[in-house]
């Protein structure tokens, strides 16, 4: 009788020795899951910070670079306009100078007639080569323009693009789990699974889980 309970209280104790142990490996594999997870959420973070600074240092590289040639056509093309009005109003001097040395009445009205010819031409010429410039740097402007906008569209399109992390499951929910409420996303309340894993309940009443970043 005495062997027979020895031996009744031995198998009591070698399973709840057993037990015990199960349990402590399952918090060991959960704990180890958990860092592994956070560890790939964190590199996924770092990724996606380093790709936005590169798409902001080439958005700001390509603005920084339209500016630029704008500038350089703009001042080209100011210069160009200033040689002209010079040369215009240089020509219309030395007409004028003929005019007041002409000693002959006729002579001098027929130079004044021509003076007035070639100071009514050179006008024209600078205004065309004026309306010119200002029709190049109107064009200088819209290219930059266009290209400053493509820019930004680029650097707001990169910085809005979000990889969608969702995964559905064909298994039910049940509406009166124990599992701890963590957080929401899209007004509905998030869960942790015994296992780590984030979800929430469908519409369809079967579980989505989803990644940390997606909790709110």
């Amino acid at each position: 009788m005495r062997k027979l309970v020895l031996l009744c209280l031995l198998f009591v104790f070698s399973n709840s020795f057993y037990a015990q142990e199960t349990e402590t490996a399952k918090k060991t594999l959960n704990a180890a899951e958990k860092a592994e997870k956070a560890k790939l959420a964190k590199e996924k973070k770092e990724k996606a910070k380093l790709a936005k600074e590169k798409a902001k240092e080439k958005a700001e590289a390509k603005e920084k670079k339209a500016k630029t040639a704008e500038n350089k056509e703009d001042a080209k093309v100011k210069e160009d306009a200033k040689l002209a009005k010079s040369k215009a109003k240089k020509t219309k001097a030395e007409a004028e100078d003929k005019v007041n040395n002409a000693s002959d009445k006729g002579e001098a009205k027929s130079t004044k007639g021509k003076t007035k010819a070639t100071v009514n031409k050179a006008d024209a010429k600078v205004k065309t080569e004026a309306d010119d410039a200002k029709s190049k740097v109107a064009k200088t402007k819209a290219t930059a323009n266009k290209a400053d906008a493509k820019v930004k569209e680029e650097a707001k399109a990169t910085k809005t693009i979000k990889p969608k992390k969702e995964r559905v499951s064909t298994e039910k929910a049940n509406p009166n789990t124990t599992d701890k409420v963590i957080g929401k996303y899209n007004d509905r309340k998030v869960y942790e699974g015994p296992r780590g894993g984030k979800y929430y309940i469908n519409k369809n009443g079967n579980k989505t889980y989803i990644d940390d970043e997606k909790v709110e």
